[in-house]
């Protein structure tokens, strides 16, 4: 009973994430944490990871664009 809980949570969520990466393939950069500046040495600066865009293509998406690409060169 705890076993079949435990995979109705995973699946459940790993369903949740997919159905966000289609809706919303962009998340808040998790350095800058959606502000586009980070502080360096008491000096503010574009962070480096998102490059002040704020945001970062989400794992998932990034997973998915690639397969895409894979099986797109392979069809042809």
């Amino acid at each position: 009973m705890v076993a079949l809980a435990a995979c109705v949570l995973i699946v459940g969520g790993l369903g949740y994430y997919l159905v966000l990466c289609a809706v919303r393939p962009f998340g808040a950069c998790r350095k800058c944490g959606g502000s586009g500046e980070v502080e360096r040495w008491r000096k503010t600066r574009t962070c480096p990871r998102c490059r002040g865009k704020k945001l970062r293509l989400r794992l998932g998406r990034r997973a998915h664009n690639a397969w895409r690409r894979t099986y797109e060169d392979g069809v042809r």
